[in-house]
């Protein structure tokens, strides 16, 4: 997969706000208000920025957590996980391998009857819904 570098600047300039502040910041946006938290369409989700291929619908499930929920992503190497300590807490943020746009989170063990009891808790804002 080819990486995709630009500077802020560049990316501001094609990212609305709310998209900027979470995609290049690590922002969140409010639990239960993004578009994909309750979504049962069929398709692929995508990264905003970039547009790579992230989650399929089929690995999504519903955590209650407030944003959409997927224990894995379609391809293995279509993220990177990356340690967070901010905020006072040790997480493991998870970032399109192709433009390292923040997409959110995942949590591992938490008990959800999945194949992998991964919870990866991701920005609706960070991703676009391609319907099959």
């Amino acid at each position: 997969m080819e990486k995709i570098r630009k500077t802020e600047d560049e990316w501001r300039a094609i990212l609305k706000p709310e998209e900027f502040q979470v995609l290049r910041q690590a922002g969140t946006e409010r639990p239960f208000t993004g578009e994909y938290t309750d979504t049962k369409t069929e398709g692929v989700y995508h990264c905003r920025a970039c547009g790579a291929e992230l989650f399929r619908s089929q690995a999504k499930f519903e955590s209650h957590c407030g944003w959409p929920s997927f224990y894995e992503p379609g391809e293995s190497d279509a993220v990177i996980l990356r340690e967070d300590v901010s905020l006072g807490m040790r997480r493991v943020e998870v970032l399109c391998a192709r433009c390292e746009s923040h997409l959110g989170h995942v949590f591992h063990g938490e008990g959800y009857a999945t194949p992998t009891d991964d919870r990866y808790c991701i920005n609706s804002v960070s991703l676009r819904l391609e319907e099959t």
